[in-house]
């Protein structure tokens, strides 16, 4: 007896939605995903969650009788009667690389981090990338903390981020503020950072915004 069998046996209420345009009725306990394979749809083995591991299954939901669009995860929407689901498709970014090994120490994190994500300074303050989240991460603030160097801060409010790209998307200086979240967790366990004030102070020294007196008098 197939799931979809016990599922009727079970007297299960069944929904209406549509799902990338097509029609399709399951039971309401289903998720987005689960209903498209109820209705028939193949499973594709070894990817995504079927691995093992997230495939990030970004939807756009609309919900019967309201007209605002949401972006969230196919594994995580349960289908309701009358909801219009689109699954989203677009290429990772691919303008971001670095190699930790090539950053020959922690003092020089901050300096790096600002080289390979030059656009996290230029934040607007928007919140576009908070209300995309389908985690609700507190993105705009992890971005805000890399930015001033406060890399575990940082990685620890990414920790729950499947890399969904939605952030991105959602970012008008296209920031990639997942990818920042993923270089502050890499670096968090990479180097024994240090305190982000004192390599804050000593990018000023060398960039002669501080004098130093090495006799002790007064400037």
């Amino acid at each position: 007896m197939t799931d979809k069998h016990s599922m009727r046996e079970m007297g299960e209420k069944l929904v209406n939605v549509k799902i990338d345009g097509k029609a399709i009725t399951a039971p309401a306990s289903l998720s987005a995903i689960q209903a498209l394979w109820y209705a028939g749809y193949s499973r594709i083995k070894s990817v995504g969650c079927l691995e093992g591991v997230c495939g990030s299954c970004r939807v756009l939901v609309r919900r019967a009788g309201n007209s605002e669009v949401r972006t969230q995860l196919g594994c995580q929407t349960l289908i309701e009667e009358g909801m219009q689901v689109m699954f989203l498709v677009f290429p990772r970014p691919t303008h971001h690389t670095y190699k930790l090994e090539e950053i020959s120490s922690s003092w020089e994190v901050q300096t790096k981090f600002h080289k390979i994500f030059p656009e996290a300074s230029r934040c607007r303050e928007c919140r576009g990338c908070n209300a995309s989240c389908p985690k609700g991460i507190d993105v705009m603030k992890g971005v805000a903390l890399a930015a001033r160097g406060r890399f575990r801060e940082a990685g620890e409010l990414f920790v729950e981020c499947v890399m969904c790209d939605l952030c991105l998307t959602a970012c008008p200086e296209l920031i990639a503020p997942n990818h920042v979240g993923l270089f502050s967790r890499r670096v968090t366990a990479y180097f024994h950072t240090r305190p982000s004030n004192l390599i804050r102070r000593l990018e000023g020294l060398q960039r002669g915004k501080f004098e130093v007196n090495i006799e002790g008098e007064k400037p």
